[in-house]
């Protein structure tokens, strides 16, 4: 989980990337590439983000737990009704201390309700959501999952990537962040580019799903020429 949670977090604005295709507002160009992953950089900071604390050598489980609960409360749901719990804290919902529904401790649901109002750039639940790329037509849709597959479900592409971002600092994983959003694969970063990063990721995703044999290395061929071109889908649409 650690692995994979760090590998998909660091490579989220790489994702962005390729499948950046919101350009437009009201019809109109609006200046950014993923104007969708822009308008995430500017959300509730106490809720979303790059979350700093999966790559420290102490992260586990626990962490992502104490970091959940620290977040802020949007509500309760009983009978039907939600109850605005705007601002107040999930331990001392634990503790019984919550005002809106005093004495009552959270349940199972509660915890899983809180769970769905966090929106970091990667989402841990019994599985990782992965929300750093834009939506697109059918077959673009498809190389997504495809690209994650390879990445992470093979265990050599997998430690390839660690190895190529564990010494990526926060600074330059935020950077990517704010960045990428306007200039896409063209983003500058150390002495290349993010189209460089994007083809050695892609290529490593290939590799991944090869190993795996079960024919899937197609679905990335939607994705091949945005990375060969460094022409974003977005940039398409602009032109």
């Amino acid at each position: 989980m650690i692995r994979k949670f760090r590998a998909s977090l660091a490579l989220q604005p790489i994702a962005t990337a390729i499948f950046a295709n919101s350009p437009f507002k009201e019809g109109k160009p609006n200046g950014f590439l993923s104007l969708r992953s822009h308008i995430w950089t500017d959300t509730d900071n106490n809720r979303s983000g790059m979350l700093p604390f999966v790559f420290d050598d102490t992260f586990g489980f626990e962490q992502y737990v104490d970091y959940a609960l620290d977040v802020p409360m949007y509500f309760v749901y009983r009978n039907k009704t939600y109850i605005d719990c705007t601002g107040m804290s999930f331990r001392d919902f634990m503790a019984g201390k919550l005002p809106q529904v005093p004495g009552e401790l959270p349940t199972l649901n509660d915890w899983e309700n809180h769970l769905t109002t966090i929106f970091p750039e990667v989402r841990l639940k019994r599985y990782m959501e992965m929300r750093g790329a834009d939506g697109g037509p059918w077959r673009r849709l498809c190389a997504l999952p495809a690209f994650w597959v390879g990445l992470l479900y093979d265990d050599e592409s997998l430690q390839s990537i660690i190895d190529m971002t564990s010494d990526w600092t926060k600074e330059e994983r935020e950077m990517l962040r704010r960045k990428v959003p306007v200039t896409g694969l063209k983003t500058p970063f150390r002495d290349g580019y993010v189209r460089d990063l994007a083809e050695d990721v892609l290529q490593l995703a290939k590799n991944g799903l090869e190993r795996r044999g079960y024919k899937e290395v197609g679905f990335l061929r939607e994705v091949d020429e945005v990375v060969r071109t460094g022409v974003t889908p977005a940039e398409k649409l602009l032109n």
